[in-house]
C-alpha cells in the first residue's frame, strides 16, 4: 500500500484494537441480556421480551435511554475527577484484553509477562471507584468507594498468590504458554490445570475471587441497597452512569475468561484425544463456550446466593484465601522440587 513500516504497524495494531474492542461491547450488551433472562428464568419469570425479537434488542434500548438523558452534576462534586472517573473504570476494563490469547498466537501482544501486565492493569480499577465516591461529594458514594477499594485490593493479594501456582507449573508468565502447559495436563487426555488435585483448590477460590474482584453477588457489597442506595455511582447518570455499567460487564468477562484461560484449557479442547473430530473445531469456539459456562456461574451464583455481611467477606479474603494459597504455594514448589527438578 505504500506505506511506511512506522505507519503499517501503527494500522495494524488500530485494526487489531478495533477487532477486540467492538465484538467486546457488542459482547457485554448480549451478556446483560443473557444476564437477565438468567435472573428471570431461576425466578420463573419472563425477562426481556418486547424489545426486539426475543427482547435480544433490550440492552441497546437502555443504551439509547441513557444516552439521551441529561448528564447531571452535582453542585459540591469536583467536576473534572466525577467525569474522569468512569472513563477511568471504562478504559481499564478494555486494556487487559490485549494479552488475552483467543487462540494459538492470536492475541493483540504476546508479552512474556503478561500474567503480570493483567495484574497491574486489574489493579487500577481501584482508581475509579475511590475517586467516583470522592469526587460526588455524598457520603454514601463515599463510604461504598472505601468499602469497594478495601475489597478489591483485598481480594488480588489472594489472587496474586493463587496465580502463583499456575506460573510455577506453566513454567511462564506468558498467556500463551500457560495455556500451552495445559495440554495433556490431566494423565495426558485432559487439557486443563483444573484436573490437577494440586491446582483444584487454586482454581476453585479463584473463582470465588473472582466474583469478589468484580463485586458480584453475594459480594456485592459496594451496592448494597439497604445501606448504600445504588454505591459509588448513586450520584451518575447518563452515560456516566452507561460508562461504569459497561466497565463492569467487561470485567465479569475478563475474569471469566481468565478463568477458563488459566486453569481450564483455555482455547483448548476439553480432551487431548483425536477420537471425534473436535481438533477441527477453531479455538475460538472453545474459548468463548468457557467464557459462556462460566458467566452462566457467575448469573446462577448472583440469582440464588444471599450477600454476605461485609465482615464475612474481608474475613474470607484476609484469614481463610490468603493462608491457604500460601500453604498452597508451598506444596506446589515442594512437588515440583520433587518431580520436576530432582
Amino acid at each position: 500500500m505504500g506505506m511506511s513500516a512506522e505507519a503499517a504497524w501503527a494500522l495494524a495494531t488500530i485494526a487489531g484494537i478495533l477487532l477486540i474492542a467492538l465484538p467486546l461491547m457488542l459482547s457485554v450488551a448480549m451478556i446483560i441480556y443473557a444476564d437477565r433472562k438468567i435472573w428471570a428464568a431461576i425466578a420463573l419469570r419472563r425477562g426481556p421480551n418486547v424489545v426486539g425479537p426475543f427482547g435480544l434488542l433490550q440492552s441497546f434500548a437502555d443504551g439509547l435511554k441513557v444516552f439521551l438523558q441529561e448528564t447531571i452534576i452535582p453542585t459540591g462534586a469536583n467536576r473534572g475527577l466525577f467525569l474522569i472517573a468512569p472513563i477511568i473504570t471504562f478504559t481499564v476494563s478494555l486494556m487487559a484484553w490485549a494479552v488475552i490469547p483467543f487462540n494459538s498466537g492470536a492475541v493483540l501482544a504476546d508479552i512474556n509477562v503478561g500474567l503480570l501486565y493483567i495484574l497491574a492493569i486489574s489493579s487500577l480499577g481501584v482508581y475509579g471507584v475511590i475517586l467516583s465516591g470522592w469526587a460526588s461529594n455524598s457520603k454514601y458514594p463515599f463510604f461504598s468507594a472505601m468499602r469497594a477499594s478495601a475489597q478489591m485490593i483485598s481480594y488480588e493479594v489472594s489472587i496474586g498468590f493463587i496465580l502463583i501456582g499456575v506460573v510455577l507449573f506453566a513454567d511462564s508468565f506468558n498467556m500463551n504458554e500457560i495455556v500451552k502447559a495445559q495440554q495433556g495436563h490431566g494423565l495426558g487426555i485432559v487439557n486443563a490445570f483444573g484436573f490437577n488435585l494440586l491446582l483444584f483448590p487454586l482454581a476453585v477460590m479463584f473463582l470465588i475471587s473472582s466474583l469478589a474482584e468484580t463485586a458480584r453477588a453475594p459480594f456485592d457489597l459496594t451496592e448494597a441497597e439497604s445501606e448504600l442506595v445504588a454505591g459509588y455511582q448513586t450520584e451518575y447518570s447518563s452515560m456516566a452512569f452507561a460508562l461504569f455499567w459497561l466497565g463492569e460487564y467487561a470485567n465479569v468477562l475478563l475474569m471469566c475468561t481468565l478463568n477458563a484461560v488459566l486453569f481450564w484449557g483455555g482455547w483448548l479442547p476439553p480432551l487431548n484425544i483425536d477420537l471425534i473430530p473436535w481438533f477441527d473445531i477453531p479455538g475460538w469456539v472453545w474459548l468463548f463456550g468457557k467464557i459462556l459456562f462460566f458467566f452462566f456461574i457467575f448469573s446462577w451464583v448472583k440469582a440464588t446466593v444471599p450477600r454476605y455481611r461485609y465482615d464475612q467477606l474481608m474475613r474470607l479474603g484476609w484469614k481463610i484465601f490468603l493462608p491457604i494459597s500460601l500453604i498452597w504455594i508451598f506444596l506446589i514448589s515442594g512437588y515440583l522440587m520433587l518431580t520436576r527438578y530432582s
